[in-house]
């Protein structure tokens, strides 16, 4: 039979170890949590990245349909300068040969 000393220090022992294990499967449960929040960490951080490349071609396009648009607008400005050139041309022609016909006309 042991000695009343040597039972307590095994005894000590012994809880010293459940609470060390017991310890332990808390540390672990943890880590293993601390984990889990790492991915989804890195996975909100991959899909806002990825959300910042779709906004980043949105603009992208947006300015290259500004572009588009602008150079339709230019276009569309020099084709009605040049319509309101050909008609004022076109008027002032049909005006002139109105005049010249009715000089003609009148014996001139």
């Amino acid at each position: 039979m042991l000695e009343v000393p040597i039972v307590r220090m095994v005894i000590k022992d012994l809880v010293k170890f459940d609470g060390a294990k017991l310890e332990l499967v808390e540390t672990n449960e943890l880590l293993r949590l601390s984990n889990d929040k790492l991915v989804l960490k890195d996975s909100v951080i991959i899909n806002l990245n990825d959300k910042v490349v779709n906004l980043e071609d949105i603009i992208e396009k947006k300015d290259e349909q500004f572009g588009l648009e602008s150079e339709k607008s230019k276009s569309l400005e020099k084709e009605l300068k040049r319509q309101k050139r050909n008609t004022f041309i076109w008027k002032m022609g049909t005006l002139t040969g109105t005049i010249l016909s009715i000089f003609f006309a009148v014996g001139g």
